[in-house]
Parts: structure tokens; sequence; C-alpha cells
């Protein structure tokens, strides 16, 4: 992207709450935000008046998987922003009077779920679809939290902040091998390898539990079966999706919402891991219109196996590739997206590359696809102050 002057980077690393070691689930989250109370030959004060000297618009965090630690700021200072995530990733102080106060945080966050339904929906809905490692919250759990101390903290960022799998992107106003000969000063003496993720096993039996919560509207959330980044009808699927989700002419808006005024929000979209993905679906209700809810969603997500229309299909596909433009003109956009590839897949997707594949599906391949692969096993959970029925076999 060499006309802009602005550039972002993606530093991914193995450490994400599916590696949290046995008893100390939240580790991850603790380390991801003692890693910048100081690093290098900084205290936490001087490494955040250093990143913001440089304007670096920061994000990242923790996921399942991986952690991230990104930025965004002008491209003639992206050697120096690197130098210093070099230092939090490879060189943090790890202060052990400060550790308190971010446990606090972390507890904070944990505590907040009573508040935020709908967070706390998906944090559950998780651990009923994967009962294993990948079913931690990446907030953590509180007594575990709390028994973390400042030895085992250190002990698990020597273990998981290790350059085996990790990924460095980058995308914006630098020339390619510039990037590589920052990336070679800073990271080039760097090894060891973390602990292995180990392989998510997902519920594979259809499923419903209630959250019992005395709140204003009923939350449903759903997960089921998809495709992984590498698979051949991966395209398929994604315009599928695109058609029940892809705005406001998308079968979910229109049946759930326009129609009959049962929500105001409701969507489904993928979630991507290393070997394995499904999709997930929302709706908040009113209690009273809960169960009408409920029937008329997942009713959509099976019929779409009946097949699409055409207009249908162009829509899908306009928005698809129009969102595919606008991360392409996002150099924080790009590089997530670049690092999220290369963990997943191993290589990044060109955009040409995706464009192709998305242009390349026509509507017979597509609703041979659906035909042959309607959704299925579907994990139901509702929070709210009453359960709902599922009315056929979910």
């Amino acid at each position: 992207m060499p006309h802009l002057r602005s550039a972002a980077f993606t530093l991914l690393l193995p450490a994400g709450s599916a590696t949290d070691p046995d008893g100390q689930s939240g580790a991850a989250q603790l380390v991801n935000g003692m890693v910048y109370r100081g690093a290098g030959e900084r205290d936490a004060r001087a490494l955040s008046n250093a990143l913001d000297d440089l304007g670096v618009q920061r994000g990242g965090g923790v996921g399942v998987e991986y952690t991230t630690h990104s930025g965004a700021l002008l491209a003639d200072d992206l050697e120096a922003a690197l130098a210093l995530y070099a230092d939090i990733a490879r060189r943090p102080l790890l202060p052990e009077a400060e550790l308190d106060a971010e446990r606090a945080l972390a507890l904070q966050a944990i505590q907040s779920l009573n508040d935020n339904p709908t967070q706390r929906l998906f944090v559950e809905l998780a651990k009923v679809y994967f009962p294993g490692p990948f079913g931690r919250s990446t907030l953590g759990e509180v007594d575990e939290l709390q028994r973390i101390d400042h030895a085992a903290l250190q002990a698990d960022h020597a273990a998981r902040y290790q350059p085996g799998g990790g990924v460095l992107t980058v995308a914006g106003g630098v020339e390619p091998e510039r990037v590589r000969e920052i990336a070679e000063r800073l990271f080039g003496d760097w090894q060891g390898s973390p602990p292995p993720t180990p392989q998510p096993q997902a519920r594979t039996e259809p499923h419903y539990q209630h959250l019992q919560q005395a709140t204003n509207q009923t939350q449903i959330a759903v997960a089921y079966p998809s495709l992984t980044l590498d698979d051949p009808d991966y395209y398929h699927e994604r315009l599928a999706l695109n058609v029940l989700s892809g705005g406001m002419a998308s079968r979910l808006f229109t049946e759930v919402r326009t129609k009959r005024g049962l929500v105001y929000s409701v969507f489904a979209g993928p979630r991507l891991y290393k070997g394995l993905g499904l999709v997930l679906s929302y709706a908040g209700t009113q209690p009273e219109r809960a169960q009408e809810c409920i029937d008329v969603l997942l009713g959509e997500l099976r019929r779409v196996s009946e097949g699409v229309t055409e207009d249908e299909l162009a829509r899908a596909r306009t928005g698809l590739l129009a969102a595919l433009v606008m991360q392409g003109e996002s150099t924080g956009a790009r590089a997530s997206a670049m690092a999220s590839d290369l963990f997943l897949i191993g290589r990044p997707r060109s955009l040409d590359e995706i464009r192709g594949a998305v242009d390349a599906i026509t509507l017979d391949s597509l609703n041979r696809y659906l035909r042959q692969h309607p959704a299925h096993d579907f994990a139901v959970l509702t929070l709210g102050p009453a359960p709902v029925e599922i009315t056929s076999n979910v």
C-alpha cells in the first residue's frame, strides 16, 4: 500500500485462553495487561508516554487461540513503534507491585458480565459448545485469577510468549524489504516455542440450555458446525451467511425484525479456529415474544438449505465484495486479516484471490452446496426470565 502515509501492524502470539495453565483460567488476560506495565528500560508511565509520543493507536487483545498486540500510526514511525513492542513482548518488567491492580481490573471485567447479558450469553455459549479448553472464558474465572501469584505470572510469560507459531504482519506505506529488515533486527534472535494449543473439541449433538436471569430481554444464541477457512466450499458458506445476515434485505433482518418486529438486533456470522469452523447467531427480544423469535430464527437457519434466489446471491456477493474493498483500504484491517490467515492456514489470502473465489460461485453451485449441507446440530442457549421450547429437533 505504498500510496499511504500510515501503517498498521499486528503481532500475534499463540497465547490464548485455551492454553491457560491448569487452574489458572484468565492467565493470558493477566499477562496481556501486565506486559504494558513497563518493558525494556521503561516503567509503565514511560512506556505509555513513548507510545503516545509516536501517536500509536493501540489495539489487540486475548482470544481463545492467541493474543494480539496491534497498532496503527504514521509509516515513518513504524520502526520506533515495533522496537517498543519488541520490548513489550520479549522484555516486559512484570512488576510485582502492580499485579494486584491488574488482577482487580480483570476481576471487574468478569463482574461486569452481570450488567451485560449479551456478553455473558456468549461466554456461557462457548462453555456449552466447547466442553474442553476452548470453552474457557478469555476473561478467566474469579477463583483461579485470585490464585495466580507473581512467580506463576512470570513462568507463564516465559512459557507462552515465544516466537514459535507467532506472526508479525504490517500493512501500509512501508516497503516489504524495509519491514523484513526491521523485523530481523528486532526479532531475528528470538527463539523458542510455546506449549501446543489443543485441538478444539466441539459438541457434536443438538443441545438446549437456559440461564435464569431477571432481564428485560431474553437473549438467544445459536451455534452450529460450519467450515474452516481452507475448505474448498468456504466461500459458498460465506455467501449463504450473507443471504441470511448481510444487510437490511437479508432474510434474518427481514423475517425476524422487519416483518414481525421481534428484535432490534439479529445476526448470523462465521467464527473460525484452526481446524474448526462454526456459525454463531444471535437475537434479543422481549420475554413474551421469545418463543416466536426462536421459532422464526431456527426456521430461517434451516430454510436457507432449500435454496436462494438470483437476486439474493447478487446482493450477498456485492455485500461481501464491498466489505473486502473497504478492508483493503484500511491498514489496520488488512494487517489483522493477514495475521489471522497466517495463523489459520499458513498464508495470507490476497484480495484478488478472495474476489476471484467469490465471483466464481454460481447460483447452481451455491444451491447445490446448500442442499447438501443443511444447518444441523444446533446448540441453543437462552438467557432471561423464562426458558423457551425447542419445538423440533435442534
